[in-house]
């Protein structure tokens, strides 16, 4: 270990220290060693600016209740890669995006998450319930149509979350190979900005144009509800419909492929929960903490303040690892142990604060009737390569596998 990294401070010469060498599923070395000596880090970035990283538990979920900490990327320069997905690295302040109101503070950011509260309640969710496990029971009888060995990632995870977000929002299903392109190169880390843009124009003119004829033509679906308000303006209604979309199909995509590989690779977990599905809304909750693919997060300092014993400055930009929070020992026993048994509340898995995330009732009932059916019907199921040969999504934004080739016994008579 470094002197830098004993004394708390590290230096990047290459962006965040995010070499996944503990293994695929847990979180960088040297962040888990930094969260160990000092939680609240000064943090010095590639071109010289001196921020923080913010890495334990208690200090993340203080932070992230915290307005002073701002999320608005007009207020600040960004050393590092976006918090909204893939945008590119900036050496000015980023101007707001209309709508996109995960980098917004209040009250513009509670104008328009109040639009969209009542969409995302747990009553209209469960109202839903029955459909996303009809969605996905078909899905699973597509796959098992196939001859093994199949990529889960291709022929599950993304077109279960992509359906259920599709019929939420009014999208056309039929236009998920445009939109799932562009949303893959806008999530690359690094990418030709001109490409990362292109993908980013792409996106937002399809949506833009599918909001304008919903305000002339309003169906029985979300957008058609949000596009009811005269306030909104086509903008704002295509940068929500862009920020809805984009993660309504990622997270949980890269959720359910990902959560699969780690419970393939910890036998006993599996087990416990084909042999008791009542562990199932425990075990999701579980994956959730354990898992983290949305890690990394930014806020910007709008005052001098005090974290962690350590004093914030004005100005500063703070990097946020929910990975690292949700195994900080401090917090839960054991954090490094996959266990579907514990109970995981209080992660910070869907963030906290007032950007928690909107649509996290919709993912629980997606992941729980994406593992619960995949283990049901699927009692054999298991990798086709060595765990070792999985292409991880070092290169996203939004952690997961690139593909999970997966196989099974033929259990017919």
């Amino acid at each position: 270990m470094s002197d830098n990294a004993v004394s708390g401070t590290i230096a990047v010469p290459h962006g965040l220290p995010m070499d996944r060498d503990a293994g695929p599923f847990d979180p960088p070395s040297r962040i888990t060693r930094l969260r160990e000596v000092r939680p609240v880090s000064p943090l010095i970035f590639p071109d010289g600016h001196e921020g923080w990283l913010v890495t334990g538990y208690d200090e993340v979920r203080r932070l992230m209740a915290d307005t002073r900490f701002s999320s608005r990327q007009d207020i600040g320069v960004l050393h590092v890669p976006y918090e909204v997905p893939g945008m590119p690295a900036a050496t000015e302040p980023s101007p707001q995006v209309p709508g996109l109101f995960i980098s917004m503070d209040p009250p513009d950011h509670t104008r328009l998450r109040r639009m969209l509260t009542g969409a995302f309640t747990v009553k209209r969710m469960k109202q839903l319930e029955e459909r996303i496990t009809d969605l996905t029971e078909r899905q699973l009888d597509e796959m098992a149509r196939l001859t093994p060995p199949v990529d889960l990632v291709r022929e599950f995870a993304l077109p279960v979350p992509s359906l259920v977000i599709c019929e939420l929002l009014g999208v056309p299903y039929e236009d998920r190979d445009d939109f799932q392109a562009n949303s893959a190169k806008f999530m690359e880390k690094d990418v030709a900005l001109d490409e990362k843009m292109a993908a980013f124009t792409g996106l937002t003119s399809y949506l833009a144009g599918l909001v304008t004829r919903k305000r002339a033509e309003p169906d029985e679906d979300l957008l058609s509800d949000l596009a009811r308000h005269d306030e909104l303006t086509v903008e704002e209604l295509t940068g929500i419909a862009f920020l809805l979309l984009l993660a309504g199909h990622e997270t949980t995509a890269n959720m359910l492929s990902l959560g699969t590989f780690a419970l393939l690779e910890h036998p006993e977990q599996l087990a416990a929960l084909r042999a008791d599905p009542d562990l199932l809304p425990g075990a999701v909750e579980e994956l959730m903490r354990y898992l983290s693919v949305a890690d990394i997060f930014y806020r910007y300092a709008t005052e001098d303040i005090e974290l962690g014993g350590e004093t914030i400055p004005a100005g500063s930009t703070v990097v946020v690892s929910l990975l690292a929070a949700n195994r900080d020992p401090r917090r839960f026993e054991d954090p490094d142990a996959l266990d579907v048994r514990r109970t995981a509340r209080g992660h910070l898995g869907f963030g906290h604060g007032v950007h928690q995330c909107l649509g996290q009732q919709l993912a629980r009932i997606e992941m729980r009737a994406g593992f619960g059916g995949l283990l049901r019907r699927f009692p054999t199921l298991e990798l086709a390569v060595p765990a070792d040969e999985v292409r991880l999504r070092t290169d996203m934004n939004i952690y997961g596998v690139h593909e999970l080739p997966v196989t099974w016994a033929d259990t017919s008579e």
